[in-house]
């Protein structure tokens, strides 16, 4: 199954902060279909931190 998202929504989502292009967790969370704390496990568990 493909949901095609116009790129006018996805354009308005994105942030310049400080010169870097940013997206909010609750908008991402909400393109993809869960919830913004399902995202947040999700990026925890797959991200890579340095000691």
């Amino acid at each position: 199954m493909e949901n095609n998202v116009p790129v006018e929504v996805i354009e308005n989502k994105i942030y310049v902060i400080r010169g870097c292009k940013v997206m909010l967790d609750k908008d991402l969370a909400a393109l993809y279909g869960v919830k913004t704390y399902v995202l947040n496990q999700a990026v925890k568990r797959n991200c890579y931190v340095p000691n």
